[in-house]
């Protein structure tokens, strides 16, 4: 029982978790884009700053190589002059400065090859965070029109069919009233008509409309005597 209810607990935190990420989505997404935007604004300082590096390296790389050539042609000269003490002492300061050259050099190669991996680093980020940015407003359209569809529809649809009905039914009474209007109209004609009728029949014009038991009497005769013959 106890670990089926720790499960359940883990269960429900997990959902509740999980609803609470679903809820606000777009707003964990917002501050993930800022918190990536920053952190590409110090990424951009860092490769400004190894790039400043890079160029001082490159400017002492340039100047001690400046001064080994000069040093070598001054060198060079005093063998010729037959100065050998000044040659050996120029010698000296040229093996100094090539061990320090040499390291400048590397110095230098290190600088450029961190300067161009961040560079690239970041161009790519800036293009995935551009990305990110176009699908949040795509997103963010997509909430706003959820909001909308949720939201009105369902006062307006619900406004639109009582009115429908109302309407129905107030066509459906109208219907109904014109029909009975007109079924009063042709009683009316009728009984009015059926009334002169009778006036004129009673008066001798033409048959009589009514039965009397005279003329039933007579029909009975005449099918009895139809059937004897």
């Amino acid at each position: 029982m106890f670990k089926l209810m720790t499960t359940l607990l883990r269960g429900r935190t997990y959902d509740a978790a999980e609803a609470f990420l679903d809820t606000n989505t777009i707003s964990i997404l917002r501050q993930q884009l800022r918190d990536a935007a920053d952190g590409l604004t110090s990424a951009k300082k860092s490769v400004a700053i190894v790039m400043a590096y890079a160029a001082r390296e490159k400017k002492r790389e340039e100047e001690q190589a400046e001064r080994l050539a000069d040093l070598e042609a001054r060198a060079m000269e005093a063998i010729r002059l037959g100065r050998e003490d000044l040659a050996s002492e120029a010698a000296a300061v040229i093996a100094d400065l090539e061990k320090e050259h040499a390291a400048t050099k590397k110095a230098l190669g290190h600088y450029q090859a961190q300067a161009a991996q961040l560079r690239d680093q970041v161009a790519l980020s800036e293009q995935r965070l551009r990305t990110l940015q176009r699908g949040k407003q795509i997103a963010d359209a997509a909430q706003q029109t959820q909001k909308l569809r949720g939201s009105v529809p369902n006062g307006v649809l619900a406004s639109l069919r009582d009115a429908e009905e109302t309407l129905q039914r107030l066509q459906e009474r109208q219907s109904h009233a014109e029909q009975v209007e007109i079924a009063m109209v042709d009683l009316n004609a009728t009984a009015s008509a059926t009334h002169v009728v009778e006036k004129l029949a009673g008066a001798g014009c033409g048959r009589s409309v009514t039965t009397d038991a005279s003329r039933v009497l007579q029909r009975l005769q005449a099918n009895a005597a139809d059937q004897t013959s």
